[in-house]
């Protein structure tokens, strides 16, 4: 687990290929890089034939992968766990802009209000940058994240979409 910040030092933790970290105490941000135009990393994360892929952190296809990408559209990703129980994750698009930015809303997981999560797709010589900003409604609702460890199945995560476009690339 990543060590707790200080409201003058944010936390770095590097895992795997991702970057980790904690910018302000609202704030996580995670960032990584793949050998992949900008056009084919935003696809595969906006289309639900691509997204039940790689999306469960264990690298099973998904059981549910339901993706409305409209302003307001939700996406709704069910994971399967040990003796079938099953693992729901819900949102909703607050901005899309193709191939450049998504912004999803979702539960907070300490509070009845948002959280957001930021993805910003940049690319430079055919690699892409995806920088993810989840900002939580407080301080405890970002601990909450990482105390489920948002950061380690994040960064799983995005090395599963990694292996994923080496293979249809």
């Amino acid at each position: 687990m990543p060590a707790k910040s200080n409201e003058n030092q944010p936390v770095t933790e590097n895992t795997g290929r991702a970057k980790i970290t904690t910018p302000t105490e609202r704030e996580i941000v995670i960032e990584r890089v793949f050998d992949a135009p900008r056009t084919l990393v935003f696809e595969t994360w906006t289309k639900a034939e691509h997204v039940a892929h790689w999306w469960d952190p264990s690298g099973a296809p998904l059981a549910v992968c339901e993706i409305d990408l409209r302003l307001n559209g939700a996406f709704r990703f069910v994971n399967s766990g040990p003796q079938g129980a099953k693992y729901p994750f819900i949102g909703f698009y607050r901005e899309i802009t193709p191939p450049e930015r998504l912004v999803i809303g979702g539960p907070s997981p300490m509070s009845n209000g948002e959280s957001t999560c930021t993805l910003v797709f940049s690319e430079q010589d055919g690699k892409t940058t995806l920088t993810m900003t989840f900002k939580c409604q407080s301080k405890a609702d970002r601990d909450a994240l990482l105390q489920m460890r948002v950061d380690e199945g994040t960064a799983q995560t995005l090395e599963n979409l990694n292996r994923y476009l080496r293979a249809i690339g």
